[in-house]
């Protein structure tokens, strides 16, 4: 009785020694950034910026605001025909109000850009140090405690079983360069022929205005 209790679980004892072989840590890095002047630096830029730019959205939400409001207040003494006229103003107005907020916030635009040129450098000098320290202690995996969910900011490539799993799957890191490859080798034909394209297009129009002229 007692050799069956061992064996069920000596797999479980196996798997908490694997565990305390290797080594875990944990950073904040939120607390780490607050302590950098060139994150500091950067920090205030984005806000300078993102000021900036919610002013002009304003701005051009204000004209649009202005342009209603009259519009509203004058539609009793109007023609049909100036109302249509004014109506096209409004809706033009509010065309470049939206577009202008698109351009500046919305996804991927201004301000995500000029964010990830800001922070890049900073943030990159922190993955190196935290690379180098990780290496340094001689640890396997290591968290941001600040992160939700505890994301890993380093993990040791020994640990790394993608591979395995794939292969197992019957998938090869062979199949998968090839299948890259000719995805690059297809967009950059694509490109080739669009440029062919539009220089066939170009020389075609080229043609035509040399014979009415």
């Amino acid at each position: 009785m007692k050799k069956r209790i061992f064996l069920l679980i000596l797999p479980f004892l196996c798997f908490c020694v694997s565990i305390k072989a290797q080594k875990f840590g944990y950073i904040d890095t939120e607390y780490v950034t607050s302590k950098l002047p060139e994150y500091i630096n950067a920090q205030e830029e984005i806000e300078k910026l993102t000021s900036k730019w919610i002013k002009e959205v304003a701005a051009k939400n204000d004209e649009l605001s202005k342009l209603e409001k009259a519009y509203r207040f004058e539609e009793v003494l109007l023609t049909e025909e100036m109302k249509v006229q004014r109506l096209k103003v409004i809706a033009e107005k509010e065309k470049e109000a939206k577009e202008l907020q698109n351009k500046i916030f919305g996804f991927e635009g201004e301000l995500f850009k000029k964010k990830q040129d800001i922070m890049k450098p900073v943030l990159d000098e922190v993955a190196k140090a935290v690379e180098k320290v990780a290496k340094q202690k001689k640890l396997d995996i290591l968290f941001d405690k600040s992160s939700e969910g505890l994301a890993m900011l380093y993990t040791n490539p020994t640990h790394d079983y993608t591979d395995y799993v794939m292969e197992e799957l019957g998938i090869s890191p062979e199949q998968i360069k090839e299948k890259q490859e000719e995805e690059a080798k297809q967009t950059e034909e694509n490109k080739e022929n669009s440029n062919a394209t539009k220089s066939k297009t170009n020389r075609k129009g080229a043609v035509s205005n040399f014979k009415k002229e």
